[in-house]
């Protein structure tokens, strides 16, 4: 055994014995150089392979941080909406989110739906975007192709075999994010008054297109582990004339659980039965935990009628709004909606994300936000266990960089936020996630970017409020 190899496993027994909980400071370079009578290079060595067996992680200009899987005591309960079509509401709320200034120092965002901007794999990205804004030609001012950059298609075309799904780049239309994607879509297959079955909680994006185009929301009972119950669904179906069924199955916003496969197998077969359409949500599938990525329900759609959803907002960046839709049987007419509604989507953005892509960046930038998330998730699980009043239900995230959190008690998240702002701190309400506000007790956190002390500090805050409140 290597010196490097005896000094890892030292700390990582230290670590398994609990000497070190998930979190604490490990010993510094020097200090464990000294320690161990190593060289730095040997120390550096031995922390790194702690980082490859994600029992350690590296913070910049902190040091490095033990790490254990903490794997939550308490779920949160299998959901149970109304079980009757809803008009959607909660748009104040959703406006009050998404509308803080991310760059306000002051407030602790700690629900919003944004990836690490900071991120060291993602400077190939802005040295590019750097590149053909200088050097911008007639091509780059003029409008791109309807459907979108051909280069741009067959990357995605690329990227999305991973998840089993063979795809022709002529199957892909790039939209302004992932959001006109689902809008799109949406407007594809329904009418005002129609209904459409979602999962519950639900991506809040989806709930207020839902809103605008006067559609009604049947929320499903979902179990935090496996998804959306097809037993509920079925029922559902066999009652209401639903018109098209939209959903997150893997990496879920919020949950986090990723359908098994064999569910979304049956869930196709379902849809078929029943000839109804699909709109699938992937814009976290590439963020799973797992490899290869998990399948997507398009993989197993053999008659067109899955809408393959996705964007690069929250695997690379969400300020260049590239997103895309496979439509299947359903292209022409999304072809058009899209004409109608934005026309041809903005073109550098594209080049510059087809290019890092092409150039292996966007698989470099995967394997390193992957790593840190899931080291992220473990250590946010135990920081709400340490923080949060008992019998908390906390989420397992398969794959992203969102937990939910569901109180032991009556407290209302959106009251709680109004006190937490006085503060400068801010979550995600569970309500924003329901047509009808249910899930007040519920709550959203994002562990993207690097948890420093401020942030464990945050969610201790809100631990502490929390327990104030119950009491």
């Amino acid at each position: 055994m290597k010196r490097y190899e005896r000094v890892a496993q030292t700390l990582a027994q230290r670590i398994e014995q609990g000497l070190y909980r998930t979190g604490d400071r490990l010993p510094s370079i020097r200090a464990l150089c000294h320690e161990q009578g190593v060289s730095v290079s040997t120390a550096q060595a031995a922390y790194r392979r702690l980082e490859e067996t994600g029992q350690a992680e590296a913070r910049p200009r902190s040091g490095y941080y033990a790490l254990t899987r903490t794997t939550p005591g308490v779920l949160p309960r299998v959901t149970r909406p109304a079980q009757r079509p809803l008009d959607v509401s909660q748009w104040d709320q959703v406006l009050e989110l998404v509308r803080g200034a991310p760059a306000e120092d002051r407030m602790l965002m700690l629900g919003r739906g944004i990836p690490d901007l900071e991120a060291a794999t993602l400077r190939p990205l802005q040295r590019l975007l750097a590149t053909l804004y200088r050097g911008v030609d007639a091509r780059g001012l003029n409008y791109d192709n309807l459907a979108g950059s051909r280069e741009l298609q067959r990357q995605i075309a690329r990227l999305m075999a991973a998840s089993s799904c063979l795809l022709h780049p002529d199957d892909i239309l790039i939209t302004t994010g992932c959001q006109e994607a689902l809008s799109l879509s949406l407007r594809t297959l329904t009418s005002p008054g129609d209904v459409v079955a979602v999962d519950s909680p639900s991506f809040y994006g989806t709930m207020q297109i839902l809103k605008a185009q006067g559609l009604k929301a049947l929320e499903i009972p979902t179990d935090p582990r496996t998804g959306i119950s097809l037993e509920a669904l079925e029922l559902a179906l066999e009652q209401w004339p639903i018109r098209a069924i939209q959903l997150t199955p893997t990496c879920n916003n919020p949950l986090g659980y990723t359908m098994p496969e064999s569910r979304k197998r049956d869930l196709v077969a379902l849809a078929q039965r029943f000839d109804v359409a699909i709109i699938e949500d992937d814009i976290y599938g590439d963020l799973a935990f797992t490899s290869p990525r998990p399948r997507t329900i398009k993989s197993f759609d053999g008659d067109g009628r899955v809408l393959l959803c996705s964007a690069f907002s929250k695997t690379l960046v969400p300020g260049l709004r590239v997103g895309w839709v496979a439509p299947g049987r359903y292209r022409d007419q999304v072809l058009h909606m899209k004409y109608v509604s934005t026309g041809a989507s903005a073109t550098l953005p594209q080049r510059a994300v087809a290019e890092f892509v092409a150039q292996g960046y966007y698989e470099r930038h995967l394997r390193e936000m992957i790593r840190q998330y899931r080291c992220h998730r473990d250590v946010m699980i135990a920081w709400v266990e340490r923080h949060f009043p008992p019998g908390t239900g906390i989420s397992d995230p398969q794959g992203g960089f969102l937990l939910w959190l569901e109180l032991p008690g009556a407290v209302d998240c959106v009251r709680l936020n109004e006190r937490l702002a006085v503060e400068h701190l801010h979550i995600a309400p569970g309500s924003l996630f329901s047509a009808s506000g249910k899930y007040r007790h519920c709550l959203r956190l994002n562990y993207a970017s690097p948890l420093t002390a401020r942030v464990e500090a945050g969610v201790r805050r809100v631990g502490e409020m929390v327990s104030e409140l119950l009491s």
